[in-house]
């Protein structure tokens, strides 16, 4: 998926066609399936993040011998200003919700670490738009594929490398979503894997405070600032605590 700034021209770039240029947070697109026009697709694939271009398409490369009417005339060159903002690879994760439990099982953690964390980084797409129910989803989704246990012990710290991020993420998620009572349920689960981790404890003692549980946010923001005693945050949540 790739979330692209696009303006489609007729011309000599003095007829605009399409355009997503006023939407502050454009939506995510699946290649094939959103953006269909052959050219496109291959400028966009030989694009990278952050990257702009000026494309070119020949009428077999866009709308060939028909067009497109009434806005585009019968085999017409069009042109396109694209700017890739985001670009997030999702065959794998497509391909691994298509397989039964057994087969997912049956694949090496370094796939299933992997799908996990494209679908984290969805989740934080999601987040960044504000979008915190969806982004939540995905994150959950995520963690729905780390259940696996292995008697390996550096196989089993990557795992829980991966979930407590995921805790975290969901911590904050929650307290976004005004339900707090998650929002400390995934931080104390953040916990339970480091219990020396500053932003859990932060994410506790927020979630506390909000739930007006005074003497057990203190505790939590407590222990958070004597590990990061500098961190403006957790200073200025101890000041609304107050």
């Amino acid at each position: 998926g790739c979330t692209v700034r696009y303006s489609g021209y007729l011309g000599n770039w003095n007829k605009l066609f399409c355009s997503n240029g006023n939407s502050k947070y454009p939506r995510l697109m699946k290649l094939g399936k959103d953006i269909t026009l052959w050219g496109l697709e291959i400028g966009l694939l030989s694009m990278t993040k952050g990257e702009a271009a000026l494309l070119v398409l020949a009428p077999e490369y866009a709308y060939g011998q028909r067009g497109c009417p009434p806005s585009i005339p019968p085999n017409t060159t069009v042109l396109f200003k694209v700017e890739v903002l985001d670009f997030i690879d999702s065959e794998e994760c497509d391909t691994f919700f298509e397989l039964t439990c057994e087969q997912r099982d049956r694949l090496p953690l370094e796939k299933v670490l992997k799908v996990a964390a494209t679908e984290r980084e969805f989740g934080n797409y999601f987040f960044y738009k504000q979008c915190f129910k969806i982004a939540k989803d995905r994150y959950k989704r995520a963690l729905s594929i780390l259940g696996r246990s292995s008697s390996s012990k550096a196989e089993q710290s990557q795992i829980n490398a991966s979930k407590l991020l995921l805790f975290l993420n969901l911590s904050l998620t929650y307290l976004k979503l005004e339900r707090a009572d998650r929002a400390l349920k995934y931080g104390e689960l953040a916990l339970e894997m480091d219990q020396g981790n500053a932003k859990a404890l932060f994410r506790c003692g927020q979630a506390c405070l909000y739930m007006r549980e005074y003497s057990k946010s203190r505790d939590f923001l407590a222990r958070a600032q004597c590990i990061q005693p500098f961190n403006h945050d957790i200073n200025n949540e101890l000041k609304k605590l107050a």
